[in-house]
């Protein structure tokens, strides 16, 4: 195998661990699945794009953001004002006092679209603000923090202001967002309806196939120099800063890859579900995609996918199976996690899985029955005695 696609796929354990989650999402999960449980699988996997973007920065680079259900929220609010613009055409609000705007728009008393709101008429405009909006905002977070060389719990709590902050804004200018409600309502994307079953499995496979995607960029990533850097800040950040590294520049870097890959999440978010609120922005759901790279092991990149699936089924099981008690379910779950298991799933199947599966390997074969020493020719002449004494 070519050394570079080897180190892509992470070595041969890697490639398998990356077949068997394509396996289990773009097979198994379609084919054994109802419409409505294979959408909630498909809601599951866009937050998988935060946990994969959290290995990264807080697993490999030590850097613990707490906010980041912003980037999330900011691609996902972005993808929604464009859906939102494009169902509501003059056609379809012609009841409103103003025709040709969104409907919380008209029920504020907005008699004009805002210039905010004017470029999402454009997809490619939308495409590129998804990305480039939270991007944005990590560069100025993570200039104005990283160059100060604040981190540690310091930067814990300013991303966690910042979600905070964000939240608010969003609740207060419901004219342009929304308020608490946020963007609901979205029906269609370029002509095309995205509510029926059909539309809702095509996107399912797409996001599917962009996870995958931002995988193997961090495994890309990580395989470079900059992957082995980034653990060495980790562990050792004065002695990275003491050969000659900029050390800030590094974690500004994976800081924002983390975000892009959010802000796609929640792009997707906004398209298989059809809506978005500031409850995917605050501090509780950033806490939550922590816990998703947590519970899959904040070192494994497939791991997180593994725990964004694991901890959000459990939430849905838990709230249909025991609607009172599953909130102490689930806490209970994570205790057990954390204490049991610091490494997550990926850590509980390397320390004990491919232990198993050596001794599988190293099987002895069943002995074969001893064979008796050739008798003498002398001995051979003689008569046996079958009776034997002790």
């Amino acid at each position: 195998m070519n050394p570079t696609l080897d180190k892509l796929l992470g070595g041969k354990q890697g490639a398998i661990g990356m077949l068997v989650l394509a396996v289990l999402i773009l097979v198994v999960f379609p084919l054994a699945l109802d419409d409505f449980r294979l959408n909630m699988v498909g809601k599951y996997l866009t937050y998988a794009f935060v946990a994969v973007g959290l290995v990264l920065c807080w697993g490999y680079g030590g850097i613990l953001s707490l906010g980041q259900g912003v980037f999330f929220g900011l691609g996902g609010y972005c993808m929604a004002m464009f859906l939102k613009l494009e169902a509501s055409d003059p056609e379809s609000t012609k009841i409103q006092s103003t025709p040709g705007i969104p409907d919380f728009m008209d029920w504020n008393q907005i008699t004009e679209l805002p210039m905010l709101w004017q470029p999402f008429h454009s997809f490619g405009f939308t495409l590129l603000a998804v990305i480039a909006v939270p991007v944005i905002l990590a560069l100025v977070i993570g200039v104005a923090m990283f160059k100060r060389r604040v981190g540690d719990v310091y930067f814990s709590i300013v991303t966690q202001a910042i979600a905070l902050i964000l939240t608010v804004l969003i609740i207060g200018q419901q004219g342009l967002t929304g308020g608490v409600n946020g963007i609901t309502d979205l029906k269609t994307l370029m002509g095309w309806d995205i509510r029926d079953d059909s539309s809702k499995l095509i996107l399912y496979f797409v996001n599917a196939f962009l996870l995958f995607g931002c995988i193997l960029i961090g495994r890309f990533i990580l395989a470079s120099k900059l992957g082995r850097l980034l653990m060495a800040m980790r562990d050792k950040e004065e002695r990275v800063r003491f050969s000659g590294y900029d050390v800030a520049s590094f974690k500004i870097f994976v800081f924002c890859v983390a975000a892009a890959f959010s802000a796609i999440g929640g792009a997707m978010f906004a398209l298989q579900v059809g809506f978005m609120s500031p409850s995917f922005v605050g501090i509780v759901p950033s806490i939550e995609m922590v816990i998703f790279a947590a519970v899959g092991g904040r070192m494994s990149l497939l791991g997180a996918v593994w725990g964004a699936l694991l901890v959000n089924y459990g939430k849905t099981y838990f709230s249909e199976t025991f609607p009172e008690l599953w909130l102490y379910l689930m806490g209970g779950l994570f205790i057990v996690v954390v204490m049991y298991f610091p490494n997550g799933i990926a850590g509980l199947w390397q320390s004990h899985g491919l232990k198993w599966l050596g001794k599988l390997k190293r099987k002895p074969a069943p002995e074969a029955a001893p064979t008796a020493p050739p008798e003498s020719p002398a001995a051979s002449s003689q008569p046996r005695n079958l009776e034997t004494t002790p």
